[in-house]
């Protein structure tokens, strides 16, 4: 492929018209615009795909994007178009763009632009009924103009000037004559290129808008999306448009990401004529559910609309039952999931938009449960491998100094595009943090256990053991892990970073000694003996009796009391680094965790594995009644606090109000209501145990495999709960 460019930061229109005499049989495009393309043929956009191409790190691997363009085309003139905006290949800072907070240091290592200018490539092959073949490249014959969106921001604001657009200009019968001609561009990264093939990015959903007060429209639904209106006002009024998460106490959007910043994204829109106008977004998606419009003039706007986008679009489970309780939660979480794919997994649609990486293990079963997940986790998983450091990878500190990666490094987001190398005083590091590098590793093997697929620990193993061997290098001299942030979003700031990130270590060792089983490799013996060695010092050092006699875990990080915490029992017991002897201690131990605090209290780290070790030791009722509480920490609290997606922390307006990192819950509907045990990879071997939570009456549950559905259904009778269950042939079920 061959880049074109305008030679400009700014986004930019290119075109080209192509005669075409004999009979086309089949045509295909490979096309990318960095960083955001739209592709056009003879006035017609190409396919309903949004946010072309996905996002990566553009100095290692580009997506283009390969489209059928058979019914696109015609005999005689064709006009060829794009539309090219920044995205990250040249980030705009106009309006909102992340910046780290004042309590932390400034970054000595802030976003790069990977190049000069915004740049396009087009491969056009036509086959003609009679055998021949034509193949078409962008070149400098392509025209370029300017765009009427004299910026595009990432994070949603754009200003759009409608007295600048060009009617016609993607049509055959348009002129061109003032345009000028394109150059050929010379400095796009040297990365390697390849077909996208996560899922693209679609409208699933579009939300219209509610007008609630004089200038405040309410879609319903907190997502991420693309937002649409209609408006007809004088020429060159300006219209402002403010997207938010949630009202202030006026009623009004409220931008402010509490204890944070403001989010001051906008769209600002130049009425182009007295007739009516038309506005999509096309570059960029704003997030949120409500829109407030300020205007000095009597613009009108009508129609405003907000199409949800996701690459979470195809479904592979359900749950519904008659408690709605249920039903609002998972609902709620499914729509926070869809809102955080685009391509990458960010944490959150408005005030970072980064793929951190712990969601990919952490939430893998909860999303794989919801959603075809395949291909995005293969994604996810090259992001990181392109990531991962070389010994030849450095940054800076403060002063400028060059300080090294290190080699094997896994960084906290994968592609990073504003990396926080150096550890926050009293924080931790936010780069380097075993639960985030983990993913390559533990992603890789929920991948492998929904999906069977032995290629993806073919794919991700070397580079497991890169990483496992840079761990190796950072563990303190009493063989420990205790760099990164522990148990992140813990209420109580129980971290208890030793505890946590050392059974990372050992979930990791074990982990990789079972893939290299699979594959046969020679490193199966020194893991297992390494994993080991981290067991037993783990448990002579963290286990210990308490007053009472029986054995627990204690808090490593508190030294002058025998702190215990739901994380730091839950981790080891599910990682099975419990010796046999002292079981029934930890899981009582664990129980009373559990009991004496009444509510799930931990972060997104340590919830999983709480959940899933309480549903494993016969705890699900404490389960049910934790996520129904009506108040903080739990799930029906954001409910009643009136949210339609989940908040980052256990709190009433948390600082952003569409975190899915911790929607844990959902592997519970399937494996602890629903009682779908994954015994053997690809869901050849199932147990099913299904469990009927207090309030509830019915409840019916599928999941999609490759062989079938496996379909559960529980009614209680005469108060009595009873469960039924059909499962493809060759799925096992294998119920103790």
């Amino acid at each position: 492929m061959r880049w074109i460019t305008a030679g400009t930061k700014t986004p930019f229109y290119t075109r080209k018209t192509i005669e075409i005499t004999k009979e086309i049989r089949e045509a295909y495009a490979d096309v990318c615009g960095l960083g955001q393309f739209v592709f056009y043929i003879n006035g017609k956009k190409v396919s309903d795909h949004e946010l072309d191409p996905g996002w990566t790190d553009y100095r290692k691997y580009i997506e283009y994007v390969h489209f059928d363009v058979t019914e696109y085309l015609k005999a005689g003139t064709n006009a060829i178009g794009a539309e090219i905006a920044n995205g990250w290949y040249i980030m705009d800072d106009h309006h909102y763009t992340f910046r780290f907070p004042e309590f932390m240091p400034p970054n000595p290592n802030p976003y790069v632009p990977f190049g000069k200018s915004l740049v396009f490539a087009m491969k056009l092959l036509i086959r003609y009924t009679d055998d021949t073949e034509e193949t078409i490249l962008s070149d400098d014959s392509f025209k370029v103009s300017e765009h009427p969106a004299l910026y595009s921001n990432v994070y949603g604001s754009e200003l759009y000037d409608a007295r600048r657009e060009k009617k016609g200009w993607n049509t055959s019968a348009y002129d061109n004559h003032d345009w000028k001609n394109a150059v050929m561009a010379d400095d796009v990264p040297d990365a390697e290129l390849c077909e996208q093939f996560q899922p693209y990015i679609k409208v699933i959903h579009t939300y219209e808008g509610k007008q609630i007060h004089e200038n405040v429209w309410d879609f319903g639904q907190n997502t991420s999306g693309m937002l649409e209106f209609g408006i007809q006002g004088k020429p060159g009024d300006m219209v402002y448009l403010y997207p938010a998460e949630k009202l202030d106490d006026q009623g009004n959007p409220d931008q402010m990401a509490k204890g944070w910043t403001l989010v001051d994204n906008v769209i600002t829109y130049f009425i182009g004529s007295n007739e009516p106008e038309h506005y999509r977004g096309r570059f960029s998606y704003i997030a949120g559910r409500y829109i407030a419009v300020k205007t000095g003039s009597d613009a009108v706007i009508t129609n405003m609309k907000l199409h949800a986008i996701t690459s979470a679009r195809k479904e592979s489970g359900t749950f519904t039952s008659d408690d709605d309780r249920y039903n609002q939660i998972y609902d709620m979480i499914k729509k926070t999931v869809e809102a955080n794919m685009v391509s990458v997994h960010t944490d959150c649609p408005t005030i970072e938009r980064f793929a951190w990486q712990e969601p990919n293990h952490l939430m893998a079963p909860s999303i794989m449960f919801m959603k075809d997940s395949r291909k995005l986790w293969e994604k996810f998983l090259k992001d990181m491998r392109a990531a991962q450091h070389t010994s030849k990878d450095i940054f800076h500190d403060y002063a400028g100094n060059v300080i090294p990666a290190g080699d094997g490094l896994v960084p906290s987001q994968a592609p990073c595009y504003i990396p926080n190398v150096l550890p926050v005083p009293g924080m931790g590091s936010f780069y380097d943090i075993i639960p985030w590098g983990s993913s390559i590793i533990l992603g890789t093997y929920w991948h492998y256990m929904f999906y069977g697929d032995v290629k993806i620990i073919e794919d991700n193993f070397d580079a497991g053991m890169k990483y496992l061997n840079y761990l190796k290098t950072k563990m303190t001299d009493e063989g420990f892990i205790c760099h990164g942030l522990g148990d992140w979003g813990n209420p109580e700031n129980q971290l208890a970073r030793e505890n946590i990130e050392t059974a990372f270590l050992y979930a990791d060792a074990k982990t990789l000694a079972m893939f290299a089983g699979i594959l046969c490799r020679t490193e199966e013996t020194e893991l297992k003996t390494f994993a080991e060695e981290i067991r037993n010092n783990y448990n002579g050092r963290l286990l210990q009796k308490k007053e009472d006699g029986h054995y627990a875990y204690r808090s490593y990080e508190n030294k002058d009391a025998f702190i215990t915490t739901q994380a730091c029992e839950a981790l080891p017991l599910y990682w099975g680094m419990v010796p046999e002897k002292h079981k029934d201690d930890i899981i009582e131990a664990f129980r009373e965790t559990l009991i004496s605090k009444g509510s799930f209290v931990s972060g997104e780290i340590g919830l999983p594995y709480i959940i899933q070790c309480a549903k494993r030791y016969g705890m699900n009722d404490l389960i049910a009644s934790f996520i129904t509480k009506e108040t903080h920490p739990s799930y029906y609290a954001f409910i009643k606090d009136g949210m339609t997606t989940l908040g980052e922390y256990w709190e009433t307006n948390p600082r952003s109000h569409c975190h899915d990192m911790m929607g844990h819950i959902i592997e519970w509907y399937y494996n602890g209501i629903a009682g779908i045990e994954l015994l053997k990879p690809g869901f050849e071997e199932i147990s099913i145990h299904p469990y009927m939570p207090e309030g509830m009456n019915h409840f019916t549950c599928t999941y999609e495999t490759e062989y079938g559905t496996i379909r559960v259904e529980g009614n209680r009778k005469n108060g009595v709960p009873e469960y039924t269950w059909t499962v493809p042939e060759r799925v096992r079920v294998k119920n103790q």
